[in-house]
């Protein structure tokens, strides 16, 4: 499978998933633009490090994903978007009474109104180039739920209804949109939490992965960046072009209890 001379727009993504996700579609070829709130040196280098590995063009432009405008310009900045992956996100845990105004509006901004706007910005240019994929990072969330995370939970819920509704409006045409549903995935960000809760539980690595991060999870193995890139690749692939308005969890079969 190539994706030579297509252009993958993954918002979120000078860390974790998100660039996990650019990473795998740049090595099928894909050419890819970064994105970010912030606009530091480490994330131009990230691109050019990408660029540099798999010879394919990739930069980075910052854009605040809570502000409709700014998400509609990233799209408009990237010039071309083939495949839009709607990554970004915030998350905060607390129960209904005591969630901060705040932090929901802020989820719902950035992890679904976000989605919205890119979205929106996007399908004309697939429309254009007569191909399209709109790939949106959902989470096992968007299916289940759990105590303390209405906003995000919400959020995703609400990604994955609009991710059917796109499929609906554009399925007589060569473009496809899905969600794909991670439990818990290693990122750096998780990795950095694994010593602070062995303190908090008392255990040892392995325990603490299985018995607390992991107790949702029945397979006991995080997933990974590479894995859901490879997901990512393959929604892009011509295999995958009959596949539009669903989910694919990558969850180690959390949604299965």
């Amino acid at each position: 499978m190539s994706l030579e001379g297509k252009t993958a727009v993954i918002t979120g993504s000078n860390s974790g998933i998100g660039l996990g996700i650019a990473r795998e579609l740049a090595k099928v070829g894909a050419n890819v633009v970064l994105n970010s709130f912030t606009d530091r040196d480490e994330d131009h280098a990230l691109a050019e490090e990408i660029s540099k590995d798999t010879a394919v063009s990739a930069k980075y432009i910052k854009a605040d994903m809570s502000k409709g405008e700014e998400c509609r310009a990233l799209v408009e900045k990237a010039g071309v978007c083939d495949i839009l992956v709607n990554n970004a996100g915030i998350q905060n845990v607390d129960p209904i009474e005591k969630f901060p105004v705040e932090k929901w509006d802020a989820i719902i901004a950035i992890n679904l109104n976000s989605a919205f706007h890119t979205t929106a910005a996007a399908l004309p240019m697939m429309r254009d180039a007569g191909w399209g994929r709109v790939i949106n990072i959902a989470s096992a969330h968007g299916l289940t739920a759990s105590p303390y995370k209405s906003a995000y939970v919400a959020a995703k819920h609400g990604v994955i209804g609009m991710t059917k509704v796109v499929a609906l409006e554009t399925a007589e045409e060569p473009i496809t949109a899905n969600a794909i549903c991670p439990g818990y995935v290693l990122t750096p960000l998780v990795e950095a939490q694994i010593p602070d809760t062995m303190k908090e539980y008392g255990m040892d690595r392995e325990t603490v992965i299985r018995e607390v991060m992991l107790a949702r999870q029945p397979s006991k193995d995080f997933a990974t960046v590479e894995q859901l890139g490879g997901t990512c690749a393959f929604l892009c692939s011509d295999s995958a072009a009959q596949i539009t308005g669903t989910t694919i969890s990558v969850d180690g079969g959390w949604t299965a209890l």
